[in-house]
């Protein structure tokens, strides 16, 4: 007997109600050779057959089970995720009062150890992007003091050249500079390889590389204008990690990220900046799970640091600091190395910042609202009209 689909739900159906239609088919033929029920594109023809018509009702059936199949199995999902809404948080509570306290004391002993046992950088490999001023040169000089090797990297040729004089002056023992760009993937790849070829290692990898450009998204008149942003701030530090894993996971390496608390703390016209930071965060999260412990990774969250950037006038006018303690690129790059050296995965730099972590947590609306006191006194928007 052969069945034929009238509709799109029963063709998706079709091999189960063949395995129907035959089934009945060979009954049929082994009781009496009695005339079998007929199904065409026009549906179930004249029959005159008691168990053909039987065949016809159980193929009938089968049809609408089959098509409200998908309803009941979309129905069972939804309950299945109100019921976990409801149990998980429960029990992810009942988890946390039993395993955090343990937790936290396994994690602080961790520390101690790590604070007094840290990793010993003299003679190591390190390359920093954005090493010509602010915290990535203030990096290089605080490697210098332990003692490791510097690969500086950054676009200013002629500030990168004072800045390896005065590393070296502090007690680096080797240290090359690379006028590159970071945005451009084969600079990358040179800068690494020329780095470990003359190196003959890798052993930190510091993507410090940045830039900015402040505007309220409103008054933002081509989004392209902003490309630049992304290509140096995600796109660069990307570029980079790429060229290096390979010699990092020699050594079991290490990558410093210098992101911002601006990655997840909402400030008005950083939207840009921040959703490249985010992105960074995002990327590096990720690859320490997919690394595992092969490559460390310290991810940082800076606050206000005053770096050059900050402290230029075109910063200044646009966005009120005024009321917010900062902190200086020097003691932000001694927090770092410490941080890298213990083997830490996050550093909020300064430390009371996390607080904003706890109120993005608890209180978003009360966060958002603190964030409107950078345009005190500033142009907060420009009132659109047709």
């Amino acid at each position: 007997m052969n069945y034929i689909p009238t509709n799109e739900q029963e063709s998706l159906n079709t091999p189960f109600l063949y395995d129907i239609a035959d089934r009945r088919q060979r009954q049929k033929q082994c009781r009496s050779g009695g005339v079998l029920s007929v199904i065409s594109e026009e549906g179930i023809t004249g029959t005159d057959d008691t168990a053909s018509l039987y065949d016809a009702n159980i193929i009938r059936i089968a049809i609408r089970t089959a098509s409200n199949q998908p309803q009941i199995a979309n129905r069972a999902m939804d309950f299945t995720h109100k019921l976990i809404s409801i149990i998980f948080p429960v029990l992810t509570i009942l988890f946390l009062l039993f395993f955090l306290p343990p937790f936290l004391i396994f994690k602080l002993i961790s520390y101690i150890f790590r604070s007094f046992f840290p990793e010993n950088v003299a003679g190591k490999a390190v390359l920093i992007t954005g090493a010509s001023s602010g915290i990535g040169e203030q990096l290089a000089y605080e490697y210098a003091r332990k003692g490791a090797r510097l690969a500086l990297v950054a676009r200013r040729e002629d500030r990168l050249r004072e800045v390896a004089d005065e590393a070296r002056r502090l007690g680096s023992p080797d240290v090359l500079i690379f006028p590159a760009d970071v945005s451009k993937p084969e600079d990358c790849k040179s800068f690494i390889n020329e780095a470990v070829n003359y190196f003959g290692r890798l052993d930190h990898l510091v993507n410090n590389a940045a830039v900015i450009q402040l505007s309220m998204f409103e008054d933002v008149t081509r989004i392209s204008d902003f490309d630049r942003i992304m290509s140096t701030n995600f796109w660069g530090s990307v570029y980079g990690a790429h060229f290096a894993v390979p010699h990092l996971r020699k050594n079991r390496g290490k990558i410093i990220v210098i992101a911002s608390i601006a990655g997840w703390l909402p400030v008005p016209k950083h939207c840009f900046y921040s959703a490249a930071k985010a992105a960074l965060i995002g990327f590096y999260e990720t690859l320490r799970v997919e690394f595992g412990s092969d490559i460390g990774i310290t991810i940082v969250f800076p606050g206000l640091i005053y770096t050059d950037m900050v402290l230029q006038q075109a910063y200044s006018s646009e966005i009120q600091t005024g009321f917010i303690p900062g902190q200086t690129a020097e003691g932000c790059a001694k927090s770092i190395v410490r941080s890298a050296c213990r083997g830490d995965v996050y550093l909020t730099e300064p430390s009371w910042y996390r607080m904003f972590w706890l109120l993005k947590m608890l209180c978003p609306d009360l966060l958002d609202s603190m964030s409107l006191l950078s345009l005190v006194g500033r142009h907060r928007f420009t009132k659109k009209t047709s």
